[in-house]
């Protein structure tokens, strides 16, 4: 599978690209997003899970723009006009992570007559999983985040100044309202003392249920109220020194309720950790 790669630096709990390093968008750039058709980036290889689920997703939830599907050829022939938008899949590598993993993102840049891709303006970007794990691993919520990423273009549009370098934490805003909701997790993303809802009740005594990708699937398509979907993006092994991140969205109204990442230790699985259970606990 061929995907466009970008060099990137992992800062405090926000992701921004370093070399060259990636704007983000001004206020008039924003606005020419909100004018533009998005064009949705497909990849070369035919029997890439990605465009199946990409189309389904923008299908399915995409209303902020116009939007056509366009392959990498065309891309790099429409990158510099301004009239256009994209949603492209990249491999992103943190200078910080020595152990030199790259990780697959969804990105939501905007035209602009730039000599490179690294200078296109960002309105957003979301990890996906580590790249080398199958598609599936995220297929399955793509809509949901494809949702989330359009009502951040919204709320930028409306509020230029929710963009930078911090913008994914940004939405820790919104942490306190997590124990009015339930999460829905699969227990393979949990740390290994959070394999049960028993266990998780313990430190967490909020509404958890640990599901199948059936029912996060199920509530992504109908749009479940007053639920959250954890989405957890890490190594395929518990490398020391690399990056988990975590993130829950809602099904109802496509708003994130929590960013956190953490670095990979003997302490620290590859995994929603307690520690971040307890974070949530304390807005009670």
């Amino acid at each position: 599978m061929k995907k466009i790669i970008l060099s990137a630096v992992f800062v405090t709990a926000a992701l921004s690209l370093l070399t060259a390093q990636a704007p983000f968008p001004s206020a008039a750039e924003i606005k020419q997003f909100m004018g533009s058709k998005t064009c949705v980036v497909l990849e070369d290889d035919p029997f890439s899970a990605w465009n199946p689920n990409i189309r389904e997703a923008v299908n399915s939830f995409w209303t902020v723009t116009p939007f056509e599907f366009i392959s990498i050829v065309e891309f790099n022939k429409r990158r510099t006009d301004p009239s256009y938008s994209f949603i492209v899949l990249t491999q992103t590598h943190f200078e910080r992570d020595k152990t030199g993993g790259l990780f697959n993102f969804i990105n939501l840049i905007q035209g602009k007559r730039v000599a490179n891709l690294s200078d296109n303006p960002e309105i957003c970007a979301v990890p996906l999983s580590f790249a080398g794990e199958e598609d599936i691993t995220y297929g399955y919520k793509l809509g949901a985040i494809l949702a989330f990423m359009q009502k951040h273009a919204r709320l930028i549009s409306e509020n230029p100044s929710v963009t930078g370098r911090r913008y994914l934490k940004y939405y820790n805003i919104n942490a306190p309202e997590v124990v009015k909701k339930t999460i829905l997790a699969k227990a393979e993303d949990m740390a290994p003392e959070l394999a049960t809802e028993a266990a998780i009740k313990s430190i967490y005594p909020y509404p958890f249920r640990l599901v199948e990708e059936e029912d996060i699937v199920k509530a992504i398509k109908e749009k479940a109220p007053a639920t959250l979907i954890l989405h957890k993006v890490g190594p395929t092994d518990d490398r020391t020194g690399s990056f988990c991140f975590k993130i829950l969205i809602g099904t109802d109204d496509s708003e994130m309720y929590y960013f956190g990442q953490h670095r990979i230790n003997n302490n620290n699985p590859n995994a929603f950790l307690e520690e971040d259970l307890k974070r949530l606990a304390r807005y009670r």
